[in-house]
């Protein structure tokens, strides 16, 4: 990869010694809402930065797409274009639009038919997530949420809990009521939001697949519209998944409230070559490596208010400890973060408190690493959503890191056996055959590729913030 093959040395790391980029001030200024211009995991971004195009004379997300491609800024991709004609059209019904009206007489009687979503799918870095942050930049409503599929089902369970804790306790000697917290938390995020955007929707835990169809269900008829992005085609959600036939009523679901459209160009936009941030990927077998990576740290940790020490995070209840940070810099083994039972909370954490990680020592991950491999992909998910820096150490380079092997996992056979499910049916699920992990770990990989670009080095420095 033409982003980690710069000399060691003082050009390996520039990008921390370099004189102030003219433009990073403004990058780092420009709201959220309009995030999405510079973020290379959905943009065919040529060469400048686009700051100066905002422009709120823009009528909408096609307007402003045809002009970024009039002046240069991107390539034009008809398939990015006929996305984003559907999504201008959409955004301009939307004006306006309150899924809970002003007062109760008004609710019962109101006719406004709620507006049908859209469900973007397609290959890694054609740009799915650049159209729909497009189209959320342009609605004109307060009431909106634009969030990572990860980080809603997170909420979604934490409210599930508070609502149950909140019942009152069952009497001795009495059966307890049946209560069912899944419609009052439809009800609340739809007091919230008109409007969701999700990022990566997917589905890979029987926690989620159990409840989305009730969710979402209440959601649709709560008036609440839904666009979401993903790699996955909405029939093939949660493929060959544990107990998949009560998932798939959700399909249904989605498909009467969403239209399905396909963006798939062919090309990932995030591995054009693009001026790399210097050499932040590195291979275990190089000579002197760690010295290498202490040598990084210990320059980034300079410019720090802070020492060097263990760093203890609070993730909800519970304690996460860390052995090495120093301000905004975490430096962790790929065992640390990945080999103990972390998941997409303690990684939200992690990606709010640190703006650059190093994670060193990442193996080949083989079948036998599943569930550490799964784990990984959730912690770049986070990271990267969150513009986190990563300089990694790692077995074998990141397009063969990992490997589908034949190990055979008697852990899995045991929990078939605890499921009743025969071995050779058993193959076909993805829990256990790491079709899943192999399918996202495509994503992971090119993720990986632009969070080596210069342009996302300097967009994820918080040091001015």
């Amino acid at each position: 990869m033409a982003a980690c093959t710069a000399p060691l040395g003082a050009a390996s790391i520039r990008f921390l010694f370099r004189d102030q980029y003219l433009w990073k001030t403004k990058l780092l200024t420009i709201s959220y809402s309009l995030k999405w211009v510079t973020r290379g995991f959905a943009a065919n971004v040529l060469s400048q930065s686009v700051e100066d195009h905002l422009s709120p004379s823009y009528g909408g997300p096609i307007e402003h797409y045809t002009r970024l491609v009039a002046e240069g800024t991107l390539n034009e991709d008809p398939h990015q274009k006929a996305v984003l004609e559907k999504l201008d059209t959409l955004q301009q019904t939307l004006r306006g639009y309150d899924n809970q009206p002003a007062s109760f007489f008004s609710k019962m009687f109101s006719k406004t038919k709620v507006p049908k979503g859209y469900y973007i799918y397609g290959d890694v870095g054609t740009g799915k997530t650049m159209v729909m942050d497009m189209f959320y930049s342009y609605v004109e409503t307060n009431k909106k949420k634009r969030v990572h599929f990860h980080g809603f089902m997170l909420d979604v369970h934490q409210r599930i809990h508070r609502l149950k804790q909140s019942m009152p306790k069952r009497k001795a000697g009495k059966m307890a009521k049946s209560y069912d917290p899944i419609a009052p938390v439809a009800e609340e995020i739809s007091e919230e939001a008109s409007i969701l955007c999700f990022d990566e929707f997917q589905v890979t835990d029987i926690a989620d697949a159990m409840i989305l169809k009730q969710l979402f269900e209440n959601l649709f008829k709560n008036g609440v519209v839904v666009v979401a992005t993903s790699n996955r085609q909405p029939d093939d959600l949660y493929k060959n998944g544990l107990q998949r036939v009560n998932f798939v009523p959700f399909i249904a679901v989605l498909k009467e409230y969403c239209q399905t459209l396909q963006l798939d160009s062919g090309i990932d936009y995030r591995r054009r070559n693009r001026p790399g941030a210097g050499k932040l990927f590195f291979l275990t077998s190089e000579p002197d490596v760690h010295a290498t990576l202490d040598k990084m740290f210990d320059e980034m940790a300079f410019k720090q208010n802070d020492i060097t020490r263990p760093r203890t995070l609070n993730v909800r209840s519970r304690k996460l400890i860390l052995s090495k940070a120093c301000g905004t810099i975490l430096d962790c083994t790929f065992d640390e973060l990945c080999d103990r039972p972390l998941g997409a909370s303690d990684y939200l954490v992690i990606s709010n408190t640190f703006d650059t990680v190093f994670i060193r020592n990442v193996p080949l991950l083989t079948l036998s690493k599943k569930t550490q491999a799964r784990r990984l992909i959730t912690l770049i998910d986070a990271l990267y959503d969150h513009k986190v820096r990563v300089v990694i150490l790692a077995e074998a380079p990141l397009d063969d890191l990992f490997v589908q092997d034949e190990h055979h996992d008697d852990h899995a056979h045991e929990v078939l056996d605890e499921l009743g499910i025969k071995q050779d049916a058993g193959s076909s699920l993805a829990i256990f055959s790491g079709e899943e992990e192999v399918f996202a770990f495509q994503r992971t990989v090119s993720r990986l590729t632009e969070m080596q670009t210069e342009e996302y080095w300097v967009e994820g420095d918080r040091s001015t913030t």
